[in-house]
Order: C-alpha cells, then structure tokens, then sequence
C-alpha cells in the first residue's frame, strides 16, 4: 500500500453515545419489577447507581448484587409520596456519592383496578400520590440539582392507560395522563437549563403490578389486542430509557415514547 494514501477514517461509534459511564442514576420504584430491572440497565451502561423504594431491606440487597457484579450501587428507603422522605433520601445519596444524581429515572408507581363508580377518596389519593405527587416532587427535587450542575435528564415512566382510555383505569389514567402533561411542561422550562425531560410509556409489561390483570382474567382478550401478539417484558424497556437518560437522547425532550407492542396503534 502507498505510504502516501491517506488513512482510512474512523467508524463513529453510535455505543458511546449510550455509555453512563461518570453519571449516577436515581431509580424510584426500584425494589421489583421495571424500576429493579432498569437500575441493573443503567449500572450495565456504566452509571452509578441509587436504588430507591419503600423496601428499603429489598432495595440493598439488589445494590448488593450490582456492587458484587462491579458497579457503584446504593440502596435507600424511599416514599416518594412523602416529602420528609424525598429529602432524607437525596441527602443520603450525596452523603454517599458526594453529588447528586444526573439521571432521575421517576418509576415508582401503583395500580387500581377498579370501576369508576367504585373508587373512593382514599383510592384517588393513594393513587395520585405517588404516580403524579411523588413523581412531581421527585423531579423537582432532582431538577433543581441538575440546573446547579449544568445539566441532566428525567425519564418518566408513565404508562399508555395515560394516552389512550382503558375500562378499570380511571384513577390510573388520569395520573398516567396527568404525569405525561406534566413532563411536557417541565421539558418546556427546564430546556435552556440543559435538563432534559422526557415519558416513556410502557403498554402492558409482565410484573408482580401486571397479575391484578391476568388475575382478573383479562390476558387472552389482551393479548388479542396486541398486534405482536405477547405481553411486553422488562428488558423490552431498557432501549427506550437509555436513549433517553443518555447523550444518544441530547436533542431529545419533551418525547413521550409509547413501549407497548403496536397496541395504541391497533384498530378498534
């Protein structure tokens, strides 16, 4: 080959645009199910990582495993729905990481399955305490640390019961709904703040919350309803909030990324 050809460029490497690595990473929700599984995501990607949820024993023990699997991992008991506990959290975890996060992944969350006429006060307020208040509450938290720092990203993890109807679902989907809004306005303010906001939202995902479904016999006519024909998995999830709590995802805010199998876009 002539020594004087030039060289060949370089392939762009698309990979390290999704790596973590030097980012910490706050997961609410993250004793079971979605948020356990994404915080094993994010540790995979490189970030350190906070395990929040109320089981604070069950959220150590999955730090536990990442820390023995090579990653920087912390477990905290945290009730998003409790703004004492928010606060104790995030200062255990800058006690711990010496900062605070630059990734807050909001998935906390819990399910109602009943009939509109059924609900009560209680069930209202249980519910949008911690899918639409605790979440609130957490971003803001979080935001107002990422504006300090120069910059971050929230992924909310909302659910489509929050962008199309579903029977069953009223106080569910209103807070769904409402925490999809609610991020497209936080997405508006924070965007010259360099603090990205963005939704994912989930269809129906195989986890513990997932068998009052499949309890009350509704997953043959589900699946029906799903053009790819199979309940979604954990794991199906990590593409999306990788994307965007990473910098493959920096032009990226105020999305909402529906997760769900085609089944929004199903005919009736």
């Amino acid at each position: 080959m002539n020594s004087s050809s030039p060289k060949p460029a370089a392939l762009p490497d698309p990979a390290r645009d999704f790596s973590l690595q030097g980012k910490l990473a706050l997961v609410t929700g993250a004793s079971s199910g979605i948020g356990r599984h994404l915080a094993a995501a994010l540790a995979g990607a490189g970030a350190s990582v906070a395990l929040c949820a109320r089981r604070g024993a069950l959220v150590e023990e999955e730090a536990s495993r990442l820390r023995a699997a090579g990653a920087a991992a912390l477990g905290v008991a945290l009730d998003v729905a409790d703004l004492t506990s928010i606060e104790q959290a995030y200062s255990a975890i800058h006690e711990h990481f010496g900062r605070y996060p630059d990734v807050l992944v909001n998935c906390a969350g819990v399910a109602l399955l009943k009939p509109f006429l059924e609900h009560t006060p209680d069930d209202f307020d249980s519910v949008m305490g911690v899918n639409l208040r605790g979440a609130f509450f957490m971003a803001q938290r979080a935001a107002a640390e990422m504006v300090k720092q120069g910059g971050g990203s929230i992924v909310n993890i909302a659910s489509t019961a929050g962008v199309r109807p579903g029977g069953y679902l009223s106080c569910y989907g209103a807070s769904k709904a409402g925490l999809v809004h609610l991020s497209k306005i936080m997405a508006y303010e924070l965007a010259r703040n360099q603090v990205r906001v963005n939704v994912v939202c989930p269809g129906n995902i195989q986890t513990d919350m997932h068998k009052d479904f499949e309890d009350a016999g509704f997953t043959e006519a589900l699946i029906k309803r799903i053009p790819q024909r199979r309940f979604g998995q954990s794991d199906d999830l990590v593409g999306a909030v990788l994307l965007l709590a990473s910098d493959a995802g920096r032009y990226m805010t105020g999305s909402v990324m529906v997760v769900d199998g085609g089944q929004t876009v199903n005919s009736l």
